[in-house]
């Protein structure tokens, strides 16, 4: 019997030669890794490029900085210069003026020849900003007459309009209207008046189509035209470019805007800048010590947050020395950062004591790492986030103080501009000519949207539990 044959559990060794071997090539099929390496701030910045709403908030945001303050290096109007022929025009108006000879006084004589041989109350001139020249048959009967001015055709004596002239002398049988007029249709009313001046009976009404007009030398004050030598009366002009259209004294909307953009950012950016700060600072230390003096700023922070703001900001405005139509801006700043700053030192608290019971400060604590390089290192990198996105949702509420004090004349009072006092001027003329408070009031939207938006995509951005995992 053989060796095997003695011992056969006995395993079998085979020859191993070198052709046994085979030489793999430089491919691996180990698996690769496929997510590429990226810091904290390179992670956060492609989770905000993925939420298309807080992108479009962020170029809204660049778009509003860049309104602000390279817009006026663009369109270099002055926001307090008042084009009186052109009051409270809207968007894409006729600008056309006819040229004409300077004002004269009419003698009530002269009459526009299209209105020969009419009967009753009538124009008796073209009518145009100058002057608007009406024309009636004296009464007998009359002790004298009543003229209205209306911009809605009436339907009765109780809506004539505005009361213009009483004309005491019934010989006197025309008016001459030179009252703001401006490039509209008018409804002139006549009522004839008794001895003791009260209404004979019904009322007479026509309708003047009135004109923009504008003199040569004003054409050259304004410096409208290359060559004014050239005009003669008869000829049209342009008058100046307002894209969106000009208030009730005649002032540039666009200029106005941009001049308010920067009092409502400069309250909107720095109040927030400072409570937060403080609110961080606050915070932090009351987290961090603990103990009997973290409860001792909590308490004063739960009663700074029971004080009344709109108390306060009268109180300031008392103590800074503002009176009525006074701007209020630095009374509106010291009352915003000393009565916010609570909700962000709460915050703050909170994340720097959940940070504090973490391993790995525990673990930099046994190694010996002083509070500075805990403070450093540790809890302000890890709350960065947090602040930033706390940094964000203010900005849009200190935006919407602004205009709401400004609105009820507590902020910001003409002629400075801010958004909310140009709603506030902007609502007397809401009927007529709502441009003037549609502007403002959809620039506050949009940036409070903007902001909030954004707040809002930097908050799921920032959250280090949403990192990706591809």
């Amino acid at each position: 019997m053989d060796q095997h044959s003695k011992h056969p559990s006995a395993a079998v060794v085979p020859t191993l030669r070198p052709t046994d071997f085979e030489v793999l090539g430089t491919q691996s099929s180990a698996p690769v890794l496929v997510r590429p390496s990226r810091s904290y701030w390179q992670d956060a910045w492609q989770r905000l490029k993925s939420n298309k709403r807080a992108l479009v908030s962020l170029y809204l945001v660049i778009g509003l900085i860049l309104f602000t303050f390279v817009g006026p290096l663009v369109w270099r109007v002055d926001p307090a210069l008042q084009d009186i022929d052109q009051i409270s025009l809207a968007p894409g108006a006729d600008r056309r003026a006819l040229v004409v000879e300077p004002f004269s006084a009419w003698d009530g004589v002269t009459e526009w020849q299209q209105s020969q041989g009419q009967s009753g109350l009538r124009v008796a001139d073209s009518p145009n900003t100058q002057s608007v020249r009406l024309k009636w048959d004296a009464s007998l009967t009359a002790g004298g007459y009543l003229v209205y001015r209306n911009i809605y055709e009436p339907e009765g004596m109780d809506s004539l309009g505005l009361p213009l002239m009483e004309i005491e002398n019934p010989a006197q049988a025309y008016y001459e209207d030179r009252l703001d007029l401006q490039p509209d249709v008018y409804y002139y009313s006549l009522v004839e008046l008794n001895d003791n001046g009260q209404p004979m009976g019904g009322y007479q009404m026509v309708t003047a189509e009135v004109r923009r007009v504008i003199t040569v030398d004003e054409v050259i004050a304004r410096n409208l035209v290359d060559d004014p030598s050239a005009l003669m009366p008869g000829d049209e002009v342009m008058l100046a470019w307002h894209p969106l259209g000009t208030d009730y004294l005649g002032r540039d909307m666009l200029a106005r805007l941009m001049a308010g953009a920067q009092v409502s950012l400069f309250i909107g950016l720095l109040a927030p800048l400072l409570f937060v700060s403080f609110g961080v600072v606050y915070g932090a230390t009351a987290g961090f010590i603990g103990g009997r003096l973290d409860q001792l700023f909590m308490r004063f922070a739960d009663f700074v947050v029971a004080l009344p703001f709109l108390l306060f900001m009268i109180l300031f405005q008392v103590v800074f020395g503002i009176g009525p139509g006074e701007s209020g801006i630095i009374p509106m700043l010291v009352a915003l950062v000393i009565l916010s700053w609570p909700a962000t030192a709460r915050l703050v608290r909170g994340q720097i004591l959940q940070i504090r019971e973490e391993a790995y400060v525990s673990a930099a604590k046994l190694l010996g790492a002083s509070n500075k390089y805990l403070i450093t290192r540790h809890m302000i990198p890890n709350t960065l986030g947090v602040i930033l996105v706390t940094l964000t949702f203010a900005v849009p509420t200190a935006i919407f103080t602004e205009a709401f004090l400004s609105f009820i004349g507590m902020g910001v009072a003409p002629p400075t501009a801010s958004w909310g006092s140009m709603c506030n001027e902007g609502l007397k003329t809401m009927l007529t000519h709502p441009h003037e408070l549609i502007f403002p009031a959809a620039m506050i939207s949009i940036t409070v949207l903007a902001f909030n938006l954004l707040g809002d995509g930097l908050r799921d951005a920032l959250d280090a539990r949403m990192r990706s995992s591809e």
